[in-house]
């Protein structure tokens, strides 16, 4: 791991790191921030999946975590959106596919399968490297994410409800094999097959007897991918049906970007800490 640039914010320290990673066969960049509790000992860790066309430098720059992540002492972690590069395969013609849009997936179909591995660089590689370089409690982990970082947030949770405590979401892609922003993306990664989307569908995994704790979703109503592209109330469905707490917050006036997500992060970083027993310091 190299470090690509570190500075002190609230106390604590606001790192970008990269490293040549196996999984997606290149070299990815992620941020990390590190709260100033986190001299006294390892402190809870949250995951922020960034969305469509992001990378880590979007939420770093326009997410305005760090205070509050101070205040309660957490590490926030915020990977890159896909694999990146000369090297790599890219759908120039479509911003849906292709670099910015790994979909944290692992792709199956060529000619994707060689680096599109973002579900086993998130969930697997990543994680270790976290683990082995930074002062964190791996028993106290909780995800969130943006649009399509939502839906990686959603799926991955609900994969994997025994690694993560909290999970919570902004605008999330709740159910990509019916979202023609998504649905596109899946086929290409997965194949034409849509039994193999249900693994990374948040409404499906529901359907099909995934469970987890409790979420916490914000969505704004003037958002414009609303009606075609995220369709809350469809997982808001399958929550309720299966016995799930989800907690659903339509908010007026707000749209998809990160004035929306900035204006709600506090509240996701408190329930986030509410979950992991952080401390304030």
């Amino acid at each position: 791991m190299k470090t690509v640039s570190e500075s002190k914010a609230h106390g604590g320290v606001q790192g970008v790191y990269a490293h040549d990673a196996a999984t997606t066969g290149c070299e990815m960049t992620f941020a990390a921030y590190v709260p100033p509790q986190a001299a006294d000992g390892p402190c809870p860790l949250v995951w922020y999946l960034s969305g469509l066309t992001c990378t880590h430098q979007n939420v770093m720059d326009k997410g305005e975590y760090r205070r509050m992540a101070a205040e309660l002492g957490m590490v926030v972690i915020c990977p890159d959106t896909s694999p990146r590069g000369e090297t790599i395969h890219d759908e120039k013609e479509d911003w849906k596919i292709g670099t910015g849009a790994g979909f944290y997936v692992d792709a199956t179909q060529e000619p994707w399968v060689s680096n599109y591995r973002m579900y086993s660089y998130i969930t697997d590689e990543l994680p270790k490297l976290v683990a082995d370089q930074f002062p964190v409690d791996m028993d106290r982990q909780g995800i969130f994410g943006h649009s399509m970082g939502g839906h990686g947030a959603l799926t991955i949770a609900l994969n994997l409800p025994d690694r993560f405590r909290s999970c919570s979401a902004f605008a999330p892609i709740v159910s990509p094999s019916t979202a023609d922003w998504a649905s596109n993306a899946l086929s290409a990664y997965l194949g034409p097959d849509k039994s193999a989307w249900r693994a990374h569908d948040a409404c499906a995994l529901v359907e099909d007897g995934h469970r987890f704790d409790e979420f916490l979703i914000d969505q704004g109503e003037a958002d414009q991918f609303l009606e075609e592209g995220l369709k809350p109330w469809l997982f808001e469905e399958a929550c309720r049906k299966s016995g799930i707490p989800l907690t659903l917050r339509m908010q007026p006036g707000y749209d998809h970007s990160y004035n929306f997500i900035s204006t709600f992060m506090d509240d996701h970083l408190r329930w986030h800490a509410s979950k992991l027993g952080a401390q304030t310091g």
